[in-house]
């Protein structure tokens, strides 16, 4: 029986591809809540344990398109498993790594495939529904990001305090293999190129473009204000350590807040949704700086500013699979790219802050970097190939495929 999101089938493989998501972004910042207990055990230092973080970044750059352009022409079921048996056994044999380098080495392997996994997983849950509810089942997909930080990250440290660092990648790698199993037996076996979102709705390279531009720029200021929010916290605000957890948790609850609010927009009003969202942010992070010395001022910016970024990646996906100008694997490859580059500059751009102007300063720039993502963004519709390309503020143009899954 079919309803009007889509058949329980789809909704089935829907919760499977979440879940999946939910693991890739657990397992990837998880070192960092285990850090000294890793540490200790391998013994080894924790600027050494924070590369495991860092190095997976790099990779998820570095190798996104290539594999991409490479696999593009494989099954989608096939390649969305193959991707996550080699999570599955990656992570495994992360939890029983007996050196540093063995787990780095595993890491790595995991990180080539989230890599790919991120290009494939956006138009392979697109192609389950129809065009019109699509940006729904998107932010559903990346809920799966939020709830990694908000619920995934946090009990996996726990669990692993209260047992064993390698307990908790066990845990995760048990999970990865239920997923697996689960999008064996339910996802459609489609053909290379013949989904119904393997293409752009409204393909246009000069938006889409726009839009790679936009993403780098908008998460480059995002992080280079939020890899540091712990000192900000502490030495600009005056909060204790002990608050940071439960103010991290405040933040994540609003992240996901902004993907629920971007599900029920984006698939009528994606241009304004994602403008929106940045010009939030720029605020945000101004008022983070402007307010900085206020402890409730600053709840109040950290938590707008974890609505907007998780909204910003929610939106990301549904706008790319309307412009995307050729194979939608390709352009989502590309934006995650560009958003996993903006990641690693913001962290950048905050340490070389750090020493000079001070942490500070971070919230600053990351504002001015957000204020020209947005400038980029509010100027996207002038980019635009598409001769008679429809005004923005309409609503986004759907697919002609409007069939109910």
């Amino acid at each position: 029986m079919r309803d009007r999101f889509g058949s329980k089938t789809a909704i089935l493989t829907l919760i499977a591809l979440t879940l999946a998501v939910f693991l890739y972004v657990t397992t990837e910042a998880l070192p960092i809540g285990l850090l000294p207990l890793i540490a200790t055990d391998l013994g080894t230092s924790a600027s050494a344990v924070g590369l495991l973080v860092t190095g997976y970044g790099l990779i998820i750059v570095v190798v996104s398109l290539p594999l991409t352009r490479l696999t593009r022409r494989l099954p989608r079921r096939r390649l969305l498993c193959v991707l996550l048996a080699v999570f599955v056994v990656a992570t495994l044999v992360s939890a029983v790594a007996w050196d540093y380098w063995l787990l780095m080495g595993a890491r790595m392997v995991t990180a080539l495939s989230q890599a790919l996994f991120w290009a494939v997983v956006t138009p392979a849950a697109a192609g389950l529904f129809r065009a019109e509810v699509r940006g729904r089942a998107l932010s559903i997909l990346y809920a799966g990001a939020s709830t990694a930080a908000l619920a995934g990250i946090p009990a996996g440290t726990w669990l692993g305090q209260l047992t064993d660092w390698r307990v908790a990648f066990l845990a995760l790698s048990g999970l990865g293999l239920l997923v697996l199993v689960t999008v064996a037996a339910v996802l459609p076996n489609t053909p290379p190129g013949q989904g119904a979102a393997d293409r752009g709705s409204a393909p246009d390279r000069g938006r889409y473009l726009s839009i790679v531009a936009t993403t780098a720029t908008a998460i480059t200021g995002a992080f280079t204000a939020f890899t540091y929010i712990s000192p900000f916290l502490t030495g600009v605000t005056g909060f204790a350590e002990s608050s940071i957890g439960p103010l991290l948790l405040a933040r994540g609850i609003a992240g996901l807040a902004g993907v629920v609010a971007v599900g029920c927009l984006i698939d009528r009003h994606g241009w304004l949704t994602m403008t929106g969202l940045i010009g939030l942010q720029a605020l945000a992070l101004a008022g983070q700086y402007a307010f900085g010395s206020s402890q409730v001022a600053t709840i109040i910016m950290i938590s707008l500013s974890g609505f907007t970024l998780a909204g910003l990646t929610a939106a990301l996906g549904s706008r790319v699979l309307v412009y995307a100008p050729g194979e939608s694997v390709m352009a989502s490859a590309g934006t995650s790219t560009a958003f996993n580059t903006g990641i690693t500059a913001g962290a950048l751009f905050g340490s070389v802050l750090l020493p000079g102007p001070g942490v500070h300063s971070t919230a600053l720039v990351g504002a001015l970097l957000s204020s020209v993502a947005f400038a980029i963004a509010l100027a996207e519709p002038l980019f635009s190939s598409r001769r008679n390309a429809a005004p923005a503020t309409t609503a986004e143009p759907l697919t002609e495929d409007t069939r109910v899954t």
